[in-house]
């Protein structure tokens, strides 16, 4: 199967440009154009890759990039050094999805955790702006519907739980087509006055050129006159962590037996809570200590995620409960998520999830 497929699809799911600055997601190691199987982990470990070569697979998923600053030598001094040349002697590719992965909220790695934890009506706790664009443009009223038909099938206009929203404006628009052009109606050297119709929708950052293809593509003029604007709106479906809330109350001491079954956690670290049973709970798997005041914001009973520093602890004290449940406890269930999509999307492809326990972390 064509590597690169696979990889569409998941880039469909977690765009590369939602990825943290920090970030290093997308192909790590990419050799050869198919892939018979892939094995799917939180993290690409030297264990990882033997693991990948010892069952036939040539592609190695993570959640975590092996990598993330330049590496000026390979050395096998260091284990990203060696998990690196193992892949390569293995010819075995490697892509990680990570913060890309942790940031949008339709089939990311938080809402997994929600939904394993039993949260319901979720949200994003911190919504990202800047990925949200206006596209405008201007078509002869007759074609008008196959326009918009071809902005909304490549992806344009949807707002939230709806579909196909556009706005139309009705006007009147010139043009005087020199003689090397092949007007749709006209004449050269003669200015023409139409009927026209303003289209407005909105579209993700990373759907624009795809939108704007389809539409060229549908419009009947030779040169399609638009307008980009990007806008500062906040993505509702984008950004960090994330809220939600139980069906009903659940008393602290049942919530906290329900996270280390659910996380297969050996301890939890936690503050006092503030309630005796927890309704609202805002969560970030792995490091998400930075989302403490937005948690406390939004109203939740409780914040779980991991890799707290003992003086943020005391930020939420008489707040909110905050849960540390450790970094790998919040996020190893990736490997089975990212699995059930990709069966789901190609079911004559092997995936298969590493049985190696990467947690770098032991507990006594």
């Amino acid at each position: 199967m064509e590597s690169q497929l696979i990889i569409n699809f998941l880039e469909e799911l977690a765009p590369p440009s939602l990825q943290e600055s920090y970030d290093n997601s997308g192909w790590i190691v990419k050799l050869g154009k198919t892939c018979n199987k892939a094995l799917i982990s939180l993290d690409c470990t030297p264990e990882v890759i033997e693991e990948a070569r010892q069952l036939g697979c040539d592609l190695v998923i993570a959640h975590h990039p092996i990598l993330f600053k330049g590496m000026k030598r390979l050395t096998e001094e260091h284990y990203t050094e060696i998990a690196i040349i193992q892949a390569i002697r293995s010819n075995i590719s490697l892509y990680a999805i990570h913060t890309n992965l942790d940031n949008v909220l339709h089939n990311g790695i938080n809402q997994a955790l929600a939904q394993r934890i039993g949260l319901e009506n979720l949200r994003i706790l911190r919504p990202m702006k800047g990925h949200l664009c206006k596209l405008v443009i201007y078509s002869p009223k007759k074609e008008t519907e196959q326009v918009e038909r071809a902005m909304f099938e490549a992806g344009a206009g949807q707002i939230g739980n709806y579909s196909e929203c556009s706005f139309l404006t009705n006007g009147t628009g010139s043009f005087t087509p020199n003689s090397l052009a092949n007007p749709h109606s006209g004449n050269a050297n003669q200015r023409s006055i139409v009927n026209e119709n303003k289209i407005e929708v909105l579209v993700e950052s990373w759907k624009l050129n795809q939108v704007l293809q389809a539409a060229k593509n549908a419009h009947p003029y030779e040169e399609v006159a638009y307008d980009v604007i990007q806008l500062e709106n906040f993505h509702q479906e984008v950004g960090s962590g994330l809220i939600g809330s139980f069906p009903s109350p659940v008393p602290v001491q049942d919530f906290l037996a329900r996270l280390k079954e659910v996380l297969s956690a050996q301890h939890l670290k936690f503050t006092a809570p503030t309630k005796s049973s927890i309704q609202h709970l805002a969560l970030c798997g792995g490091a998400g200590s930075f989302l403490l005041n937005d948690a406390i914001r939004a109203g939740a009973d409780a914040f779980l995620t991991a890799d707290l520093k003992y003086h943020e602890y005391f930020d939420a004290l008489g707040k909110l409960m905050c849960i540390d449940a450790g970094h790998y406890e919040t996020e190893h269930h990736v490997a089975e998520h990212l699995s059930s999509l990709l069966k789901e999307k190609f079911p004559n492809f092997a995936t298969l999830i590493s049985q190696v326990n990467t947690n770098p972390v032991n507990y006594y």
